[in-house]
């Protein structure tokens, strides 16, 4: 089942958290989330599963920037969120996918327990100027059934910052201590 609009406003400060909160993106039964200032593009050619591959920054300026079809973009949302009791998922939103842009190209799951900012796997199918704030998708909550752990990760959990793949960590155990070349920071 999934949860209702009021039901996710029920939630909040408990199970659920969305910080920040604007009552204006509840919908019926989901909350819209906005694309932050920045994004990043991977500067390999050829990306490779046990390689952590060089990422460039980019900043949205407010005037917009053009997306090339073709290629990957990994943004985040503005919002942190955290939910207990509950899996979490986002969905781009249909005004977003009707003018061709995927906000999410494989990892709208979520799991029980995840805390942090959600990054975005952003690809277009032509050229489309986006811009920071805007409401890119959505977020809805399922209930679960049975016993569960809630996810830990020491690759995305508590995440502070737009997220390149971190599989690596995965393929070459002895590797996991592995710098980020983003440096990007964890919070314990």
């Amino acid at each position: 089942m999934i949860l209702s609009g009021e039901e996710i406003r029920n939630q909040l400060g408990t199970n659920i958290q969305i910080t920040p909160f604007d009552p204006e993106k509840l919908n019926p039964n989901s909350y819209n989330l906005s694309l932050h200032d920045e994004i990043l593009t991977y500067e390999e050619v050829v990306l490779d599963m046990k390689k952590n591959n060089r990422v460039r920054r980019l900043t949205i300026p407010p005037t917009g920037l053009v997306l090339d079809p073709h290629r990957l973009y990994l943004g985040r949302t503005a919002e942190r969120t955290e939910t207990h009791g509950f899996v979490p998922m986002i969905e781009g939103r249909s005004s977003i996918g009707r003018l061709g842009l995927f906000v999410h190209v494989t990892a709208g799951f979520g799991d029980v327990g995840f805390c942090g900012f959600w990054t975005l796997e952003m690809f277009a199918v032509q050229p489309i100027r986006i811009y920071p704030g805007i409401s890119i998708c959505q977020i809805f909550y399922h209930q679960i059934v049975g016993e569960y752990q809630e996810y830990s990760s020491n690759k995305y959990q508590h995440n502070q910052d737009i997220q390149p793949s971190m599989l690596f960590k995965e393929l070459n155990p002895s590797e996991e201590q592995a710098e980020s070349q983003l440096e990007l920071p964890l919070r314990t």
